[in-house]
């Protein structure tokens, strides 16, 4: 026999106390994938002319030598940009276009 360390509860667990009940099944998941699957349907029928996947966001290269070579998704379009596409800037938000007002346009691809 071990000592057992530290104040502890001595463990006396009865696993045949109505086990059943407390047993976590996955019964439902067929059903909640079908529902997940309607719902994302649903609403992509409803936000219809906007992306399902959030704003349309502007491929921009991370600022430090570290990670400068990297592309990643910024924040939103330059006004510059917008005015470039045609776009009003306040259009372009209900549209699901990302703005973002802080960002500069460096270099002219």
């Amino acid at each position: 026999h071990i000592m057992v360390k530290h104040n502890n509860v001595v463990p006396n667990v009865h696993f045949h106390k109505d086990w059943k009940r407390r047993v976590k099944t996955w019964f439902d998941q067929p059903g909640k994938k079908k529902s997940r699957r309607i719902a994302r349907a649903k609403k992509a029928a409803r936000i219809f002319p906007r992306p399902v996947s959030g704003a349309l966001r502007p491929v921009v290269h991370a600022p430090t030598v570290k990670y400068n070579m990297k592309e990643r998704y910024g924040r939103g379009f330059t006004f510059d940009e917008l005015k470039e596409a045609g776009i009003d800037r306040r259009t372009a938000q209900t549209i699901g276009i990302a703005v973002d007002h802080r960002r500069r346009n460096r270099s002219e691809k």
